[in-house]
């Protein structure tokens, strides 16, 4: 587990926040086909329907970024998991466990009773499968939006 984690709502104005969501996506473009791709973009998690945290690490020089979540209102019950991603040197130490964890808890207290998430069936992403799978989600059908496509895995859990 790491330790000294501070996980906070944020309004996406510090620009290292627009480098860290820069480079998700471009992670995300190298990996899926175009259509395949369902990132959000900095603009796109402005939208008053999603809520966006963003994880970070007390160090020697300041703090860093180590990860970061939103949650997508799809309805008055329903919300969508996004933008979840853990820098790539913070990898395998418990970041997206307990920022997951956090969302669950956000999501219930929202009063969402089902939080569902899109996240892609290449290897890159096998790692989240699994993370996912382990905190109670279960494959699905598309949801929201979504239509079949081979280049991704529906989830979905009740809260």
């Amino acid at each position: 587990m790491v330790p000294a984690l501070q996980i906070r709502l944020d309004d996406l104005s510090d620009p290292r926040l627009a480098d860290f969501l820069a480079e998700h996506l471009q992670d995300m473009r190298a990996t899926s086909p175009p259509e395949s791709v369902h990132a959000l973009d900095l603009g796109q998690l402005r939208h008053p329907s999603v809520r966006f945290w963003s994880v970070w690490r007390a160090t020697e020089a300041g703090e860093t970024l180590v990860g970061t979540g939103a949650l997508k209102r799809l309805d008055d019950q329903h919300a969508e998991l996004k933008s979840m991603r853990t820098a790539a040197r913070f990898r395998g130490q418990g970041v997206a466990t307990q920022l997951l964890q956090h969302l669950l808890d956000q999501a219930h207290a929202m009063g969402f009773t089902r939080l569902s998430l899109e996240t892609g069936s290449q290897p890159f992403f096998e790692p989240a499968y699994r993370l996912y799978l382990a905190h109670g989600f279960a494959p699905c059908a598309p949801f929201g939006s979504y239509g079949l496509d081979p280049n991704s895995r529906y989830l979905t859990r009740a809260l």
